[in-house]
């Protein structure tokens, strides 16, 4: 499964402290072959100058979080299939809330036709 985030963190599936890993999942990249570019880098600038950049973009990135993974169905080819499903959501809302906003209207109505009742009886009462 191909994990794509909205910007470069640490990612939680990564080997040495998510760097390569959240930078592949960023810009959909394939892992390996991420992995393998920065091991060339590191061998090619004999480890230790690389190794120093390495630790320190792995403490400036934040962790990756929930919000920053990008869902399948926020892609471009979705998106009109999720805003018409977000639109069916909306109506059956609309919908339930009408037929609550009907029910407490007809409680609201039995109450006040009850206390017209007990108001034309008191009155009877007390006129007598």
């Amino acid at each position: 499964m191909e994990i794509r985030t909205r910007r470069w963190t640490r990612s939680p599936r990564g080997c040495v402290l998510g760097v390569a890993t959240g930078l592949a999942e960023w810009r959909g990249l394939p892992v390996n072959l991420t992995r393998l570019l920065v091991l060339l880098v590191m061998v090619s600038t004999a480890f230790f100058p690389a190794l120093i950049v390495y630790l320190l973009i792995a403490l400036l990135l934040p962790e990756q979080t929930s919000e920053d993974v990008i869902r399948d169905n926020y892609h471009n080819s979705d998106r009109s299939s999720n805003y018409s499903s977000r639109q069916k959501e909306d109506d059956d809302l609309k919908k339930r809330y009408e037929n609550l906003k009907r029910k407490v209207e007809g409680m609201e109505n039995d109450l006040f036709d009850r206390e017209k009742e007990w108001d034309a009886h008191f009155k009877a009462e007390t006129a007598v």
